[in-house]
C-alpha cells in the first residue's frame, strides 16, 4: 500500500470511528427501522465491512479509491429531511467532532467552508460539507452528508486523498450509490 494510501486509511479510521474499533458485531443486510437494504454491491460499490454497536449501524464500501461510509442512529425521533433543527444541530456537532479527531491525531490545516450547503442526491436532502486536512503525505479529503430519514440520523461520508480522485469522482460515485440504497 502506497504512504498515501495508508495514511487515507488512518484518516478514515479516525473519521469513522466504528470502523476503528474490533468489538461490534455484523450489522444486518437490512436496517429494520428504515428499510434500507446493503447487498455486497452497491451502486457500484463493493461492501467492505459492517458493525452493529449501542443501536447504531455502520457500513463501509469501497469505490474507485474510494470509501463510502454509511451511518443509521436511532433512538431519537428524528424528522425526515435534513432543514430540522435536530439534523443542522447533529451536522455541526458531527463536523465539530471530525475537527477535534483529525487534528488530535496529528493532521493539520483542516479545512471547510464556513457555511455547510444542501445536497440532493435521488430524491434526498442532506446538509453537506466537502472538508480536508493535510498529512504528511498530502491532502485527504471527505464529503460529509446528513439527513433525518425513518426516524432516524442518515450519515453518508465520502473519503478520498490527492491524487487518487477529485471532489468530481466523489460526487459521481455518490450520484450512483445513495439513489441505489434510497429507492
Amino acid at each position: 500500500m502506497s504512504r498515501l494510501l495508508a495514511t487515507a486509511a488512518a484518516m478514515l479510521a479516525l473519521a469513522g470511528p466504528a470502523f476503528a474499533q474490533t468489538a461490534g458485531n455484523p450489522a444486518p443486510s437490512t436496517h429494520p427501522g428504515t428499510r434500507l437494504s446493503f447487498p455486497p454491491s452497491l451502486g457500484g460499490a463493493t461492501l467492505e465491512q459492517s458493525l452493529s454497536e449501542d443501536g447504531s449501524v455502520a457500513y463501509m464500501y469501497g469505490i474507485n479509491k474510494m470509501k463510502i461510509y454509511v451511518y443509521i442512529e436511532g433512538g431519537r425521533r428524528v424528522p425526515p429531511g435534513s432543514d430540522a433543527p435536530i439534523v443542522m444541530n447533529r451536522f455541526a456537532a458531527e463536523l465539530n467532532e471530525a475537527e477535534t479527531k483529525l487534528k488530535s491525531a496529528g493532521y493539520t490545516r483542516f479545512e471547510r467552508p464556513t457555511v455547510p450547503s444542501s445536497c440532493i442526491y435521488g430524491s434526498v436532502a442532506f446538509r453537506c460539507i466537502v472538508y480536508s486536512v493535510r498529512s504528511t503525505a498530502g491532502r485527504l479529503f471527505s464529503k460529509l452528508l446528513l439527513t433525518g430519514y425513518h426516524d432516524y440520523f442518515l450519515k453518508i461520508r465520502i473519503d478520498w486523498a490527492a491524487g487518487t480522485a477529485t471532489q468530481a469522482d466523489a460526487d459521481q460515485a455518490l450520484q450512483s450509490f445513495v439513489p441505489a440504497l434510497i429507492h
